[in-house]
């Protein structure tokens, strides 16, 4: 997983530190249902008379960004409503521990009910799939996912004023023949309970008589396809449970496991600082993991995986009991059809300007793993900032002109921050100095797009995590809370080009580190400040973390009772 990226998800919340015991009777407004305008059958749900002043935010998702929104939402000048195909929230970052039982599921999830509080007004959920969002009339159309045997109606539509599309994504194959049909995958809780249920199959298989070594090896063979955050934890989390547990159940078989994991890029973890990288191969090497660099997955069949060497173009076979597939993520197909109708067909993935409303939809927002925030270049907007900040017009820009204008344009292109870290500088006047350094008291407009033509390089894309995730969904919900508010008084940066100044502060993501457990009570950790820390006590630090950011205290203490279990007595093994 990409670890300690749940950090900021609650960040801020009042009762985040509190055991509260509550008990709510939801008083629940009348709900009507009526046809459509159209020949459609599909009802809609409209509202009692009391909330029709409010504007109508219709979520999509109950994952980190949803939330993140839902819990620091003022609802009381909102009528909101929930869509989701599954009725709990879940803690991802323990996904890799749920597949070998170092971890229940249930104690990673909390139920979206128990979350969406009612505070001075209510939050309606329904549990079903949007199946498509129709932007120009502002509906989104559903589908229940509860069972189509029970009575009533499974389709229905919503309309909005608001839209925040929240549904995450789903896992990249690539195109790769195969991979849906013989490889697992680890985004959701139920993904984690199969890899556990197909583990013991493997070594219930290779423990039956009359099958030979060379069958029991390929029962036993456990390959991890990427060598990113998710892979590598899912590895460690196998050895250990395999190696501290399985092995004393199933001893006949205990010399014939082999876990493999194979990366395309040169190194694992290669988002992770070079040292980081170096020991976790490094700890595998000792661990007996084979650790296969350099090679791309071609297809995969039910017992035989096909790669590609990428040095020699050499084609490589191996044999497999279990693939765990985990190359990145991709769009879902209610995302991929609403890019077809704002004119984004041609991206991967969803764009949203830097106040997380999607380009070319001003009603809809979109967050999390769906989206990519499109940052503006400052490249595009330099003249306008020039013009504005040359405020005699003499055609050259002094020290001082350029201070009245800092603060706004470093909160408007946080690239340029970033560019002066890359660079060591500590001010941004340091931008006027020459080739050789020499301190300029002005520049004219050309040597002013020269100091910042380097400083557009320095953008990257927010990574597909769960911190990523919360921090926007906390932001987008200030932003709800304080509409009124900053239309009259507004709190963003100047606009250069159209004059006065934005609404809100863009998104800003402040990164705060991610860990890397690496098994045998051993972890690695990236914090702020180029703090790299690795091993044992590090570990420690990981428990104490995951614990604290938990979603209630309910998941929290369950967790710990789970940890605290299989310290003293070992994973379950069960096929439940």
């Amino acid at each position: 997983m990409r670890v300690l990226s749940y950090l900021s998800a609650f960040h801020g919340h009042p009762y985040a530190s509190k055991l509260l015991v509550l008990c709510s009777l939801s008083s629940g407004g009348l709900i009507a249902y009526a046809d459509s305008q159209s020949n459609s059958k599909i009802p809609i749900v409209e509202h009692d008379d009391c909330k029709s002043q409010k504007k109508r935010v219709v979520v999509l998702g109950t994952g980190w960004a949803a939330t993140s929104f839902l819990k620091d939402l003022d609802i009381s000048s909102y009528d909101v409503q929930v869509v989701s195909p599954r009725n709990y929230f879940a803690f991802t970052p323990l996904l890799p521990s749920v597949t070998c039982g170092t971890v229940e599921a249930r104690s990673i999830v909390e139920p979206v009910r128990n979350i969406i509080k009612k505070r001075n007004g209510e939050i309606l959920f329904w549990e079903a799939e949007c199946l498509k969002v129709d932007a120009a009339n502002k509906k989104v159309f559903c589908k229940s996912t509860v069972d189509e045997n029970l009575a009533g109606n499974n389709d229905f539509e919503l309309e909005y004023d608001f839209l925040i599309v929240a549904v995450g994504a789903e896992v990249n194959t690539f195109n790769t023949p195969g991979v849906l049909e013989y490889c697992h995958f680890l985004k959701e809780v139920e993904d984690a309970q199969r890899i556990r249920r197909t583990v013991i199959d493997c070594f219930e298989k290779a423990v039956l008589p009359g099958l030979t070594d060379e069958e029991r090896k390929t029962n036993l063979h456990f390959v991890i396809v990427g060598g990113g955050p998710t892979g590598v934890e899912f590895a460690a989390e196998l050895h250990d449970f395999v190696f501290e547990d399985l092995v004393n159940i199933y001893p006949r078989v205990k010399d014939l496991v082999k876990i493999s994991v194979i990366q395309s890029g040169d190194h694992i973890l290669n988002t992770f600082d070079e040292r980081i990288s170096t020991f976790a191969e490094q700890k595998f090497t000792r661990d007996g993991i084979d650790v296969l660099t350099g090679r791309r997955v071609v297809n995969v069949s039910d017992r035989m995986l096909n790669m590609k060497m990428k040095a020699t173009g050499d084609d490589v076979s191996m044999p497999h009991g279990m693939v765990v597939w985990s190359t990145g993520v991709g769009s879902r197909a209610v995302v991929r059809d609403f890019m077809e109708q704002i004119g984004q067909g041609s991206r991967r993935v969803l764009a949203t300007d830097e106040w997380l409303r999607v380009k070319g939809c001003e009603s809809v927002y979109a967050l999390g793993d769906c989206a990519t925030v499109d940052q503006k270049k400052i490249r595009e907007d330099i003249s306008e900032i020039f013009k504005a900040a040359d405020k005699d017009g003499n055609g050259k820009l002094t020290r001082e002109e350029f201070r009245d204008v800092i603060e706004d344009i470093v909160i408007r292109y946080p690239q340029v921050e970033l560019y002066l870290k890359s660079k060591h500088l500590f001010d941004v006047t340091d931008l006027f100095k020459d080739s050789e350094g020499n301190d300029r008291e002005e520049i004219d407009i050309e040597e002013f797009k020269l100091a910042l033509s380097h400083v557009d390089t320095q953008m990257k894309s927010l990574p597909a995590t769960a911190q990523v995730a919360a921090q926007q969904g906390t932001y987008l919900a200030r932003c709800f809370n304080l509409w009124e508010k900053c239309k009259s008084n507004p709190e963003g940066p100047r606009r250069f080009r159209s004059g006065g100044r934005h609404e809100f502060r863009p998104f800003w993501y402040r990164h705060l580190g991610q860990f890397a457990p690496l098994g045998g009570e051993q972890a690695a950790a990236e914090l702020p400040g180029d703090w790299v820390s690795m091993g044992r006590s590090t570990q420690w630090l990981w428990y104490s973390v995951y614990a604290s950011k938990q979603v209630s205290w309910r998941t929290r203490i369950l967790v710990m009772g789970d940890w605290s279990r299989r310290f003293v007595f070992g994973r379950d093994s069960s096929r439940i």
